[in-house]
């Protein structure tokens, strides 16, 4: 019992020293009634991430709009040097079906990008349809229903 009493007095008393700590660090940091007097810069890096589709569509779905609105509002603040996207199919189809399916879905993203502020972009664009290697596993193909999407950052240059 007096193990136990001791372990929680320990856990008090850091815990006390945690928020002691917590508090002199809020005081010492200068805020006017405009917000903190040094804005850190915005973390400018490259964001990548793939959009998945299903069979035989070109349709954003729910999820893959809120990663790009993810994706926009991680972009603010930074200049955007330019965009990649690129379509690939699953190969469950004739090879044009499926550049053209690619096709398609890389022009479902970029309009779905430019209403979520990705207007004044350089866009680059590439259908690979089932070009280059099919993921191993039954459910490989599954994997090539999508379009990737690298967004190329950049901090502001300082004046």
């Amino acid at each position: 019992m007096r193990n136990r009493a001791s372990c929680w007095g320990g856990l008090a008393i850091v815990a006390t020293v945690l928020v002691a700590g917590a508090l002199v660090g809020c005081q010492s940091q200068r805020v006017s009634a405009r917000g903190p007097l040094i804005q850190a810069p915005p973390d400018c890096v490259d964001v990548n991430f793939p959009i998945y589709f299903e069979p035989r569509s070109a349709a954003v779905t729910r999820e893959a709009n809120e990663l790009i609105a993810s994706a926009a509002m991680r972009s603010r603040g930074c200049d955007v040097t330019g965009i990649v996207v690129v379509g690939l199919a699953a190969n469950r189809a004739a090879p044009a079906a499926n550049f053209e399916l690619s096709r398609r879905r890389i022009n479902a993203v970029t309009r779905n990008m430019h209403r979520h502020g990705f207007d004044e972009v350089e866009f680059r664009e590439r259908e690979v349809g089932v070009a280059g290697p099919e993921p191993s596993g039954a459910d490989g193909h599954l994997l090539r229903r999508r379009v990737d999407v690298s967004i190329h950052l950049m901090n502001h240059p300082v004046h």
